[in-house]
């Protein structure tokens, strides 16, 4: 099984690269769920989310490229992979939901997808990547501060505040 596991996950990435999106969600279960950090609000809850989710993904980077880093690790059972990866993207399109208009910039960054399988067809997706490092490759900003710099402390000094209104506040439970 983890032999077919990798075979379908290669098959999948294929799918992706080509465009193919019926084809990519051939791969998946009827109830899959796709958590990635990109999504506004994850997650993506079974194939019409998912497919609205990949068609958003082309329209704002249409020249979207996903390579795997080898090797991909997949459970004795088959039953779960992790998947390093690579990706490609030049922000050319509106990214609709949530409306993020175009930058023209070009992001290259890595991250890890986590596939659990029921049976030979993929039931969840767990995206993670360094959003920080993409935003700010899109953005042509750097959002995250040099250690020591003023923009740092004053971000560290804004967190103690809130953080002391915070704990004055009552604590409330998730419902």
């Amino acid at each position: 099984m983890p032999n077919q596991v990798e075979e379908i996950v290669h098959d999948l990435l294929d799918a992706w690269n080509s465009r193919d999106l019926s084809r990519f969600l051939s791969f998946l279960t009827e109830d899959v769920e796709w958590y990635d950090m990109g999504m506004l609000h994850p997650p993506a809850s079974g194939r019409d989310a998912v497919k609205e989710f990949c068609e958003a993904v082309l329209r704002a980077f249409p020249d979207f490229k996903f390579t795997v880093q080898s090797p991909i690790c997949v459970a004795p059972d088959g039953s779960r992979c992790a998947v390093l990866w690579k990706i490609d993207a030049t922000h050319s399109g509106l990214f609709d939901p949530p409306g993020f208009a175009p930058t023209g910039r070009h992001a290259s960054f890595e991250g890890v997808d986590i596939l659990d399988f029921r049976g030979l067809r993929i039931c969840r997706i767990l995206t993670l990547f360094d959003v920080v490092k993409v935003g700010s490759q899109f953005l042509g900003i750097r959002l995250r501060p040099d250690p020591g710099s003023f923009r740092e402390r004053c971000i560290v000094r804004a967190q103690c505040v809130l953080a002391a209104w915070l704990r004055r506040r009552p604590l409330r439970r998730a419902a």
